[in-house]
C-alpha cells in the first residue's frame, strides 16, 4: 500500500500519532539542532517536523509526491506546499541546505530516481536525512500507521541506495522504540521505551535515520590518462 496524505494528517493527529512525531522530533532536533537562515525542504509527508525549523529557517517548503496527494500547510497562513512528480522536482538548480525525506523513501516508485533530484537541487554543502520504517521494528508490519506503508529498508540498505545515488552517509540514529498502540499507559510511558530501546535493542527501532552529504566529487569524471600503444615491427 502507498500512503496517503489524509491518512498520514489523520494519524498525526491521534494520541498515538503525537507521541510517535514528538519522539521522532526530538531525534532529529538532536541530528540538526538549528537551521537558522537556512532554506528547507521537506519531501514525502514532512509538515509534523518541518514546524520544528519553521520559525527560524529562511524558508521551509513540503512538498508531496504525485502518489501521495495533496495537502495544504501550514493551516490559517500562507501555503508553504507543492505536488510534483518525485523525479522532476520544480526547483531549477541547487537552491536548498537541508532536505528532511520523510514518508517518501518507502513509497517511492524510483528511489534512485527521487534521491538524484534530491541530489540536483541540494546545495553543494547541503544535507539530506532520511527517516525510513526499519525492516526489523515493529511498525513496519501494522498498516494502520504511516510506518506499515510501503518498503521498509534497513539501515544497511538505505546507505548503500544513499551511496550509488552520489551521497555519502555521515551519522545514522534510531527512533521510535514504543510498541505500536494507542494504549495510554503505553504511551505514558514513552520515553521509558525509548531510552531502554537505544540501549538495549538499537537494532529493533521504529525507523532508521541517515543523515548524507552531498558528494559533489562523485559526479565529477577523472581525466582518463592515454594508454600507450605499442606496435611491434618485424625486422628487415
Amino acid at each position: 500500500m502507498v500512503l496517503d496524505v489524509h491518512a498520514a494528517a489523520d494519524f498525526y493527529s491521534t494520541a498515538q500519532g503525537i507521541v510517535a512525531g514528538r519522539l521522532i522530533r526530538e531525534r532529529l532536533g538532536t541530528l540538526w539542532p538549528s537551521l537558522a537562515g537556512m532554506a528547507v525542504l521537506g519531501l514525502g509527508y514532512a509538515p509534523p517536523y518541518l514546524r520544528f525549523w519553521r520559525e527560524e529557517a529562511r524558508l521551509a517548503v513540503a512538498l508531496t509526491p504525485g502518489q501521495l496527494g495533496a495537502a495544504r500547510w501550514p493551516m490559517g497562513s500562507a501555503n508553504l506546499t507543492c505536488m510534483a512528480e518525485e523525479d522532476a522536482l520544480p526547483f531549477a538548480g541547487p537552491v536548498f541546505d537541508r532536505v528532511l525525506l520523510i514518508h517518501g523513501l518507502e513509497s517511492a516508485e524510483n528511489a534512485r530516481r527521487m534521491l538524484r533530484e534530491i541530489w540536483r537541487v541540494l546545495k553543494d554543502d547541503g544535507r539530506l536525512m532520511v527517516v525510513a520504517p526499519n525492516r526489523r521494528g515493529m511498525w513496519a508490519y501494522f498498516e494502520q500507521n504511516p510506518f506499515g506503508q510501503g518498503t521498509p529498508y534497513s539501515p544497511g540498505q538505505v546507505g548503500r541506495l544513499l551511496a550509488s545515488s552520489m551521497f555519502r552517509v555521515e551519522r545514522r540514529d534510531t527512533a521510535l522504540f514504543l510498541p505500536p498502540t494507542s494504549m495510554r499507559l503505553v504511551l505514558r510511558s514513552n520515553r521509558l521505551w525509548e531510552r531502554t530501546g537505544h540501549w538495549a535493542m538499537p537494532q529493533f527501532a521504529g525507523v532508521t535515520i541517515t543523515e548524507a552529504v552531498k558528494d559533489v566529487y562523485s559526479a565529477i569524471p577523472t581525466n582518463m590518462t592515454p594508454s600507450r600503444r605499442f606496435v611491434l615491427a618485424e625486422a628487415p
